[in-house]
């Protein structure tokens, strides 16, 4: 389950890639599309979030930033016989 960080309302545009960068600013950048190429971010909106270990920052529906606890896991590695 995500918590809500900051209270920022966002409004996205289409074709664009909405993501937090390491100031822990709301940035976004044009997407690749065929032959035309992206880039070119710029910051929408000023937050200064500082990140915790563990956790994905992302902006949800509503045009929050909100976090969620990443999931590490997977099957355990065998351990080898000693001889």
């Amino acid at each position: 389950m995500a918590d809500k960080v900051m209270k920022v309302g966002v409004k996205r545009e289409k074709g664009y890639l909405y993501y937090i960068d390491k100031q822990g600013d709301v940035s976004c950048a044009k997407m690749a599309r065929g032959a035309k190429k992206g880039g070119n971010p710029k910051k929408v909106a000023k937050c200064g979030i500082k990140r915790k270990e563990g956790y994905l920052y992302f902006l949800d529906k509503k045009g929050d930033v909100s976090c969620a606890k990443m999931k590490r896991g997977g099957k355990k590695a065998k351990k080898s016989k000693k001889r």
